[in-house]
């Protein structure tokens, strides 16, 4: 079972920050022993692109309205024409891109990430439409602490056409996955799933219109629970609250 660190901004002997298993003691997480303060709980997260980044704008709006006790550092994208990049340069977000053809490899290229997330001060990581594979580079910098959604109900449907795949199918609910990042595809452990009922959608369009409305809604949603909430993952599943000790 791994076990996660306590949530930002609660404070006591227990070193949130650190990302040593050793560190991450059961007694830490006692809820009697936690003292919130806002003031010291913003978590910084850096956030992945490739698009409009419309789940982006979603985050960056729970931080800016503290719905999530956290801050988008930085904004990265692997395309400069990226439209989200506009959005977050004009809302006072740093921005960065590495064209993932200008890098030897894949490693490479997520080095390069690494490097740009740390020096941002990025404690999590968020993939909004990032339409890469991640390395053990970037997975091993961030171990647990990167978050991805996906437009179906995982694990059915994983890949680029979730929405249309789903569709086809002719199942009658799909939904959203918010899930941790691991090294095979759209396949970490499920914090949030959100539905919605495919009846009525005439195509796939209309169906990932219903789903990016959940979408935006489970984002912040999942991140305010592994902010806020202690946890842990035990096979495939997470655990919040007292159980997760």
């Amino acid at each position: 079972m791994v076990r996660a660190s306590r949530p930002h901004g609660f404070v006591s002997d227990f070193n949130t920050r650190s990302r040593d298993p050793k560190a991450l003691r059961p007694q830490a997480l006692k809820p009697l022993r936690l003292r919130y303060d806002l003031a010291m709980a913003l978590t910084k997260i850096g956030i992945l692109i490739s698009g409009r980044g419309s789940n982006m704008q979603s985050i960056a709006r729970a931080c800016a309205t503290a719905e999530i006790p956290a801050e988008v550092s930085v904004v990265i994208s692997n395309r400069a024409d990226a439209a989200g990049l506009e959005w977050a340069r004009g809302h006072g977000i740093d921005t960065a891109v590495f064209p993932h053809k200008d890098f030897e490899n894949r490693k490479a290229h997520d080095g390069a990430i690494v490097g740009r997330l740390a020096e941002a001060g990025a404690d999590w990581v968020c993939l909004a439409g990032y339409m890469r594979l991640l390395s053990s580079v970037l997975i091993d910098a961030y171990p647990n602490r990167i978050l991805n959604i996906h437009p179906s109900l995982l694990p059915s449907f994983p890949g680029l056409h979730g929405q249309r795949d789903a569709f086809e199918y002719g199942v009658a609910v799909s939904g959203c996955t918010v899930h941790l990042v691991d090294l095979e595809l759209d396949h970490g452990p499920i914090v949030v799933q959100r539905t919605v009922a495919v009846e009525g959608c005439a195509d796939a369009e209309e169906l990932a219109g219903r789903i990016l409305v959940e979408e935006h809604r489970a984002y912040p949603e999942a991140l305010k629970k592994l902010l806020t909430k202690p946890w842990s993952i035990g096979g495939r599943r997470i655990a919040f609250g007292c159980g997760a000790d």
